[in-house]
């Protein structure tokens, strides 16, 4: 029996596909920003604890770090755009949970911690999930240019999610919830909509299965290296935890200068997206890899030093447009390097380095600012990330050498 030939719209089929998610994410992303402002907002007026809010963001994490082997697994057995349609209505769930209890005064401080778990576990599925979906329904040729095109969107929903949430606040958290609640709905059912192909893990389910992700990121250097660099990266060289202080004692602008520091990385990373979709890296890609985050740190380090708004705000700008070109490249070689049937684990083992890296690079910065002051906590980052850059040429002499994107092994 012939195999039936291939149609000539299964790449219409794709595109198609593609966009949904695409859109879906556009939709899902910018309600998870809208919810968190909300959330983070309540739980001030409710306790007026920095600690508080500290705990929002550690207890979305931990599930991450905790589920990393189990979420891998299940996105490697089941179809994931079913997988991300579910935690759009768990998210769609949570959403309801708050705008009645909000409407009923309800809402406690332990009520919004247990839901920060809640939106944690919902995200460790979530991210893999998401990373994994889009080799399978983009060729391998069209991959830089269709995560640059993704990551467009997504720095446009977390520019404009916080704003809307926090315009839409003002006539209650009722009001952002329901919104919320509304995007969730329409990204659910985008992605839900999805047809793709899929290779599921053939293993079953066990200990080796289980840490087959883990495991493979550790043989495969180029896919450690490509992980591990983003890590220490941000980890070293983030500033934004403590840009209130640099608003406000170091630059003396205010609330409102606050709020262009935390958009300009934002608005640099979707400039250079949308850069990257048309010019997508193709030759020498470990060089680049390696040269955007040096790039990276130098402008952390100059941002560290400067107490001119304009300066921090470009310094802040173009670490957000390196910090785009690495991103990209990065994933691409990640998904590039990994068989479908292992994406899910290695996506998981991926998304607990990009969580670890924020979280923990604001402790990091906390911490060191707490001794060397803002400014010499922000510069010593920065010229760690550079040092990062420098080893990681002796460590990973493959990443480095690394020329074409695609293609290469």
């Amino acid at each position: 029996m012939t195999p039936a030939p291939s149609r000539p719209t299964d790449s219409l089929f794709a595109q198609r596909a593609f966009m949904r998610l695409w859109v879906s994410r556009l939709a899902g992303t910018s309600g998870a920003q809208m919810l968190m402002v909300a959330l983070g907002w309540q739980m001030y007026d409710l306790t007026g604890s920095a600690w508080d809010l500290g705990l929002v963001g550690l207890l979305q994490f931990l599930p991450a770090l905790l589920l990393v082997l189990v979420a891998g697994q299940v996105v490697d057995r089941y179809q994931r755009g079913r997988i991300i349609a579910g935690c759009h209505a768990t998210m769609l769930g949570i959403s309801l949970a708050l705008a009645i209890g909000s409407a009923a005064g309800a809402v406690t401080r332990e009520w919004l911690l247990l839901l920060s778990v809640a939106l944690g576990v919902v995200r460790a599925f979530q991210m893999p999930a998401q990373q994994a979906l889009v080799p399978a329904l983009v060729p391998p040729e069209l991959l830089p240019r269709a995560l640059a095109f993704a990551s467009s969107g997504l720095q446009g929903a977390i520019i404009a999610g916080p704003a809307l949430g926090g315009l839409v606040y003002a006539l209650g958290a009722v009001a952002v919830y329901a919104l919320c609640a509304v995007h969730f709905l329409a990204a659910g059912w985008l992605v839900a909509s999805i047809v793709h192909a899929q290779v599921h893990a053939p293993e079953r389910p066990g200990w080796r299965t289980l840490l087959a992700g883990v495991d493979y990121v550790w043989r495969h250097k180029v896919v450690l290296g490509a992980v591990s660099l983003d890590f220490f990266a941000v980890l070293l060289g983030g500033a934004v935890a403590l840009l209130p202080i640099y608003a406000r004692d170091i630059l003396h602008v205010g609330p409102w200068g606050l709020g262009l520091l935390r958009a300009a990385p934002a608005l640099g990373a979707l400039v250079m997206s949308v850069a990257l979709t048309r010019w997508p890296v193709r030759r020498r890609s470990g060089a680049w890899l390696l040269g955007a985050v040096a790039v990276y740190g130098l402008t952390t380090l100059v941002f560290g030093v400067s107490t001119s708004f304009g300066l921090s705000l470009a310094m802040l700008a173009f670490g957000g447009a390196a910090d785009m070109i690495s991103v990209v490249i990065r994933q691409t070689l990640v998904q590039l390097e990994t068989p479908d049937a292992m994406r899910g684990r290695v996506s998981a083992v991926n998304s607990v380095f990009i969580g670890g890296s924020n979280q923990l690079g604001e402790f990091e910065s906390g911490a060191t600012a707490a001794w060397l002051g803002a400014a010499g906590s922000v510069v010593l980052g920065g010229a760690g990330t550079l040092l990062v850059a420098a080893l990681w040429v002796r460590l990973f002499p493959r990443l480095a050498r690394r020329d074409a994107l695609v293609g290469a092994r």
